[in-house]
Formats: C-alpha cells, structure tokens, sequence
C-alpha cells in the first residue's frame, strides 16, 4: 500500500513539474535578438506587406510594430515642424504689416525661434516643393508679401507630409491587424494614431483655411484618395441591390415550383434574402470607405441584450409571425376572423398582419395577438356551406315547401353539386314550421348563393300561396277578472 502510495506521489510531482516548466517556457520573455525588417522600404505597398508579416511570430510583430511606430512618429514630427514654421512666419508678417518701416520688428523677427535648426530644414524642403511647382520663394523676403508666400508654402508641404503620413498609418495598421490576429495587444498603438490622425484647421485665417484644404483636395492621399473610396461605396450598394434583386426573384422562382409554400412565406424568403444581401453590400461598402466594421459589429453584439430586453413584445411578434409562415394557417388573399376581426389578409410582415375588412376599413393586427387568438379561415377551404333557415305556417303544406327550396336550390347555376345540398324539415318553432337550406358553394360565391336563394324563396313562396309567419302572441282576456275589479 505505501509502495503504491510514494509511486502515486511521484507521478503526481512529476505532472505538476512538467506543467510548471511548460508554462514557464510558454512565458518566457521574447528573444532580444529580434531585428525588424519589414519597416526598411516605408513605401511597400499593403499587400506585399501583408504577405511579409504572416510567417512572423508574436514577439517578431511586436518589434515590428515599434519599428514603424518610430517611423510614423518621425512623420508627425515633420508635419508638427511645417506647422508650426507656417505658425511663426504668419506672426514675422503680422509684425511686420503692423510695423511698416519698423527696424525693431524686422530684427525681432530675425531672433524668433522659428529660425532653429528643424523648422529651417522644414523650410529648405518647402522651398524646393515650390521650385518643383516652377514657382519660388525666399526666406531673406522680410516684406509682408514674401512672408505670406513663405507661410503658404509650408502649408502646402504639410499637406505633402500628411498624405506620406497617411501613407505610413496605412502600412502600420496591417502590421497592427496581424499582431492582435497571433495574441498581442494592439490598444496603444491604434490610441495613438487616433491621437495623430486629426486634421486642425485655424477658420480665423481664411486663406491658410482655403489653402489647407485646396491642397487636401487635390492630393493622392486626401481628397482623390476619398474620392476614389466614395465612388467605390457608390458602385458596390448598387451593383449588391442589383444583385440582391435579381437573388429575390430567382429565389421566388425556385421556390414557387413547390407548393407546400404559401405566399406570405414567398414573398418572406424574397424580402428576407434582398435585405440580408444588401446588408452584406453595407459592411463591403463600408470597407471601401475604409472604416473598420469590426467595432461596429462588437456594438451590434454588446446592444443586442438590451435591444432584445426593450422589444420584448416585437421579438414576440417576431417569433409568432415566423410560426405563422412555418404553418400557414392563411394566405394572402383569405377571409379569416382573427382577433376580433373579420378581414381578408393583405400583407403580413414579421411583427404584424394587415386586414381588410368587408367595409374597406384597413386593421393592423400583432403577430402574437393572431397566433395565440382562435384563427378562422373562411376562405382557405375547397368548399362551404351556406346555412340558411326558411319558416312556414302552420297551416301551410310541408311537402310543397320542401320541393319549392329543392327546385331553387339545384336550379342555381353557383350553388355544387357534390357535396348535395340538404333540405330538410328541422323543427316546429313557436310561431312556424323551420326548414333547414344547406347547399355547398366554392368560397367566393358564399354570398351570391346566400342573397340569390334568400330572394328567390321569398318570391315563390309569395307567389304560390306559401306564407311566412312573423313571431306574435295570442292575448287571453277573462271576463270574470274585469267583472271583479269593477264591482270593486
């Protein structure tokens, strides 16, 4: 027994051995060797780099991602540079277009720290963006003139600069999307590109505004770039509506073949596949427009439980409209009663069904009001019968009665032949002798029969001497009571 005990004992340590250097390994720091090199050509297009990054590890996109976040934040700081060059020379031309002539503000100028090593190596690069224009501008300008030129031109740069940003945030995020695919954490990398990607505009200086955007608009990363995305959503919504409607009428065409379907479930399944495509169509549109749908999808989830929590009654509709499709207990077209209501069903939609009742007045009724509610189909039958009731005297012949609602009955081009039509004598009531009229007639010609037959047993009745007793009472009086009360 202890034996078997200390062997237990040991495979039990040798487990938990083994467990805890496995975990350890598995938390091993990466190695510090790790080189990146994917951040060498900042000009790689996206797909290529894409490809580059799939074989790579955790730890190997971890350096990767700091090697192009030193590169992004290299950009920002010469797009922050031209900014504020272009910040420092509209103050020079302020001054200046303040102080015409002024030799102090000409020399204040000249001490400014705009004229510190990065912002004039800014300026040397705006410079040649304008000479490369086949324009030109120069620093020693010191008029209110050659300060503006000088102003708009680093603005222009800084519009260069922020689509080679652009250019760079792109290239980041696909190394970003690969890491968070293989386990890391990507939060303050996006954090901080949100914190770069803003576009601030000074509306109190209307021409550096107008500039700022011109040059925006005119540039491959800024104005064309949305462009081309924008048309690109345009396309794909109307070629997936298009789509969507030529999948709706295949999709009633297969299933019209079989007619274990009814219409409100066609015309569901068409409606249902048309919006499900064009919703797909949304999200690929989206993308063009180069927005992330995953957010919007994990909103959608999270806002799913309250949502469901607040429709309570339409998710119960919901569900009682697709029992309804599931089991057809109407179809579009039928006179049901149904709720209190008497209609012939119109359309019918997830949360509700439309009637129309014999009076054109249009009822909408809750899916869960018709499921849990008695439904009565009048019209989705092969055959009805017309329930009617003739009384006669109680002087008149029974036997001439029965044959004159017989000869009506089967001399009526509307009222079927199989099932018969049944005439009987059915009771002695208290005022007449009632007979029971029952032919069987297609649905839609229930009334005609009903008002065909109701006139024309009247006219015969009238004109073969058949009379029709009305309700009326016989009042007894007795002498001897009146005769009592007046000797009172």
């Amino acid at each position: 027994m202890k034996k078997n005990m200390t062997i237990l004992n040991w495979l039990m340590w040798t487990v938990i051995t083994l467990v805890v250097v496995s975990n350890s390994a598995f938390a091993a720091d990466c190695p510090t060797d790790i080189v990146a090199v994917t951040n060498q050509d900042p000009n790689i297009s996206v797909e290529v780099l894409s490809y580059r990054v799939k074989p790579l590890t955790k730890c190997e996109l971890e350096v990767e991602a700091q090697a192009w976040l030193l590169l992004l934040k290299k950009k920002v700081t010469e797009v922050s540079n031209a900014q504020v060059a272009a910040v420092y020379e509209d103050e020079e031309r302020k001054k200046v277009k303040d102080n015409p002539g002024n030799k102090e503000a000409l020399v204040a100028t000249e001490r400014k720290p705009a004229q510190d090593a990065s912002v004039k190596k800014v300026i040397k690069a705006a410079e040649v963006l304008v000479k490369s224009e086949g324009g030109s501008i120069s620093t020693a300008d010191k008029t209110p003139a050659g300060k503006e030129k000088v102003k708009i031109a680093l603005i222009k740069y800084s519009t260069v600069l922020v689509g080679e940003r652009t250019l760079l945030v792109d290239r980041f995020n696909v190394v970003l999307h690969e890491l968070a695919a293989k386990g890391g954490k990507k939060d303050e990398y996006t954090t901080y590109i949100k914190a770069i990607s803003n576009i601030k505009l000074d509306v109190s200086d209307t021409s550096a505004t107008w500039i700022a955007m011109s040059s925006w608009l005119t540039s491959a990363e800024g104005g064309f770039r949305w462009a081309a995305n924008i048309i690109q959503f345009v396309v794909t919504m109307l070629v997936f509506y298009l789509f969507s409607v030529a999948s709706g009428r295949v999709v009633k065409k297969v299933f019209l073949k079989s007619n274990k379907l009814s219409t409100l479930l066609l015309d569901f399944l068409q409606i249902g596949v048309r919006r499900l495509v064009l919703l797909i169509g949304l999200f690929v549109g989206l993308s063009a427009l180069e927005i992330n749908v995953g957010p919007v999808l994990a909103i959608v989830g999270a806002a799913g439980f309250v949502v469901a929590f607040a429709l309570q009654n339409s998710l119960s509709n919901f569900a009682s409209g697709i029992l309804t499709l599931i089991y057809r207990p109407f179809d579009i077209g039928d006179l049901i009663n149904v709720a209190g209501t008497l209609g012939t069903v119109e359309t019918m939609n997830l949360l509700s069904t439309q009637l129309r009742t014999p009076d054109h007045q249009l009822v909408v009724v809750p899916n869960n009001l018709v499921w849990a509610d008695t439904i009565i189909n009048v019209t989705g039958i092969r055959h009805r019968r017309v329930d009617l009731i003739f009384g006669i005297g109680y002087s008149d012949d029974i036997d001439k009665a029965q044959k004159i609602l017989e000869e009506i009955v089967a001399g009526h081009e509307l009222v079927l032949k199989n099932p018969e039509p049944i005439v009987k004598l059915h009771e002695l009531a208290d005022s007449s002798v009632n007979f029971i009229c029952r032919p069987w007639v297609k649905p839609v010609d229930y009334w005609d029969v009903y008002w065909d037959v109701t006139r024309e047993v009247k006219r015969r009745f009238d004109s073969e001497g058949v009379s029709i007793p009305f309700p009326q009472q016989d009042v007894h009086f007795y002498r001897e009571a009146i005769a009592a009360v007046d000797s009172k």
